[in-house]
């Protein structure tokens, strides 16, 4: 029994290491594809989009907004989906930005950007399928959401319609919203609203539950 029991409290050990890195590898690579998403010069994603623009309808300097933002974001998470709160909750919403700033540093220094329309485009759709794998995985090991990412699966829970019919509809909104407050919203805005639900959820079921060790129970798996 004692052996037994040991074993299973080292599985369980090894396992939650192994979503922590997962987690971590997820961040990272989310991070990455926000640069490139940047560098693409395509347009913002739908919640930096909406951000922005309620900053430039307001005159309050975008960073604050993103705070500000952040913390409603979190307070929806806190009442509807505590359970999603973790560790990843607070390394995604502090370090991602960082994270993608070191990545533009690097493609500055090796005087890296895309000029042409087409190569434009093509790094810009390379960055939507990096992101959607991203949060795949940082969402699928389950170590804690993102206060934004949050929102869709609180919708998703509430409403029980698949996770990416959520994320298209959160995604769209802020980009609506953000059109109508005179923001930019470029082509990259409308592929990110329309294109990472199902993306995500495609990752999620082919790659992201095998790698992370699990096949249900999973916070997008629906």
């Amino acid at each position: 029994m004692g052996k037994k029991q040991g074993n299973t409290q080292g599985n369980t050990q090894g396992n939650t290491l192994r979503r922590f890195l997962i987690m971590c590898i997820g961040i990272a690579i989310l991070s990455l594809g926000i640069a490139l998403f940047k560098v693409s010069l395509m347009g913002n994603d739908p919640s930096t989009a909406l951000m922005m623009a309620i900053g430039g309808r307001i005159g309050v300097d975008f960073s604050i907004v993103l705070l500000v933002m952040n913390c409603l974001f979190f307070g929806v998470e806190i009442v509807w989906g505590r359970h999603y709160i973790g560790i990843g909750t607070f390394v995604n919403w502090f370090f991602v930005g960082s994270i993608a700033s070191l990545y533009l540093r690097v493609f500055e220094y090796y005087h890296w950007a895309p000029t042409a329309f087409l190569s434009r485009l093509g790094v810009m759709c390379i960055g939507v399928l990096v992101l959607s794998f991203a949060c795949s995985l940082y969402q699928t090991a389950d170590m804690g959401i993102a206060p934004y990412d949050c929102l869709s699966l609180v919708l998703r829970d509430r409403t029980h319609i698949q996770y990416f019919w959520c994320r298209i509809f959160t995604d769209a909104f802020c980009a609506g919203v953000a059109f109508l407050l005179g923001g930019i919203v470029g082509l990259g805005t409308l592929v990110c609203a329309l294109g990472l639900g199902p993306f995500v959820q495609f990752f999620t079921k082919h790659a992201a539950q095998s790698l992370c060790g699990c096949k249900k129970n999973v916070p997008i798996a629906g």
